[in-house]
């Protein structure tokens, strides 16, 4: 045993110390994203999710956050076609269908 493991009360003969995980529970990671603000689940089995149109959305920035691709606009005006004439004109407060 050398000098620096007396002084670090490091020793190979003792049993080494193991982590004690007793205390840790599984669940979500703290890293996860959460919910966009507004999205919404309509009725539990059916899928169909509703978004209240925040200040300063467009369907490309909700078909990015939604689905990861800002291409999928597409998608949220062909559902939303009754309320929403003008893809580029939505407004806060609405309540789209995101399918």
């Amino acid at each position: 045993m050398g000098f620096l493991d007396k002084v670090f009360d490091r020793d190979d003969d003792k049993e080494k110390k193991k982590a004690d995980f007793s205390d840790v529970r599984s669940g979500s990671s703290s890293t996860a994203p959460s919910p966009a603000p507004g999205a919404q689940q309509v009725a539990a089995g059916q899928g169909n999710r509703t978004y209240t149109v925040q200040a300063g959305d467009s369907l490309s920035r909700i078909a990015k956050r939604e689905y990861g691709d800002a291409s999928q606009w597409k998608k949220i005006h062909e559902a939303n076609k009754d309320q929403i004439k003008d893809p580029d004109l939505i407004h806060p407060g609405q309540t789209l269908r995101l399918p």
